[in-house]
């Protein structure tokens, strides 16, 4: 009688990661299992992040809602590693960033009329979901942008939170940052 082998999927080694634990807690470099990307979602091999002073909110806890331990960092340049189901649009090796628009819910009212950044269920780099602060990362397919060749990987990472913070359209401010979760 023939025996059916399968071959088991080689574990992937552990990855380091910087995340907060709790609300004003500390830094900590921590190793976790290389996340896998779900439908609509990529793995990005974070190449570099920048440090922006929006990374307080989830170091010290100051967004609404958000759940620990959380790994931020929302100025992200790396290459896609792993695309998950239904992904079409990105392909592995390609160089993206991710930056505060996290993603949004493509329902509310703001995203059917095509104002994503100003969706009610904003999802944000760092907050809603772990940011760049690590050697890989998932984030869904609508947060990404892609990076050209000619912009080295520590020179885009800093670009990507650029003329998010202070949103204007017509140069009067929509809404900010800070009354994001309000409405």
């Amino acid at each position: 009688m023939a025996t059916l082998r399968v071959a088991a999927k080689p574990a992937m080694a552990p990855m380091k990661a910087a995340q907060v634990s709790k609300p004003g807690g500390d830094f900590e470099v921590v190793e976790r299992e290389i996340p896998e990307p779900g439908p609509g979602q990529v793995r990005i091999k974070v190449q570099a992040c920048g440090v922006c002073h929006s990374d307080v909110l989830t170091k010290e806890g100051l967004w609404p809602e958000i759940q620990y331990p959380r790994v931020p960092g929302h100025e992200v340049a790396g290459i896609i590693d792993e695309v998950g189901a239904g992904v079409s649009a990105w392909k592995k090796g390609q160089r993206v960033g991710v930056g505060w628009h996290g993603g949004q819910d493509g329902t509310c009212r703001e995203c059917r009329r095509g104002d994503f950044r100003n969706c009610r269920n904003l999802k944000i780099c760092g907050i809603s979901y772990d940011g760049g602060y690590q050697q890989y990362m998932v984030a869904p397919v609508e947060a990404l942008v892609p990076i050209p060749d000619s912009l080295k990987d520590n020179e885009a990472a800093p670009l990507l939170c650029a003329g998010i913070t202070p949103i204007t359209r017509c140069g009067t401010v929509v809404r900010s940052p800070a009354t994001w979760w309000r409405s």
